[in-house]
């Protein structure tokens, strides 16, 4: 496992903090069309993810890769969750991850 560039933990709010780095959050895809896919994150804010191959609408994924601006990223690596997933514990993972305890995060 490759420690040297860790992916911050982030949701829609936060990805400003990283623009140029390696993130990760998870999305809930409302629509995919030619590798662009929109999406809604934790913290309910409309994001839009490049690379994703295609995924079923309403399934929750897990995009690693670079936040390109406040809404986007550039997705290197992906995991579909499923269409079930707690949006309220990982977000509040995010907020934890940045705030008290970042120090155990990166």
């Amino acid at each position: 496992m490759d420690t040297s560039n860790p992916a911050a933990f982030v949701n829609a709010q936060l990805l400003s903090n990283f623009i140029g780095k390696k993130v990760r959050t998870v999305v809930q895809v409302n629509q995919s069309h030619g590798g662009v896919t929109t999406a809604k994150s934790t913290d309910n804010q409309q994001l839009t993810v490049t690379g994703l191959p295609p995924v079923p609408l309403m399934n929750f994924v897990e995009v690693i890769g670079i936040a390109e601006n406040n809404n986007s990223i550039n997705a290197e690596i992906w995991t579909d969750f499923g269409n079930t997933f707690d949006t309220n514990s990982y977000n509040q993972l995010c907020l934890l991850a940045n705030g008290e305890f970042k120090g155990l995060f990166l």
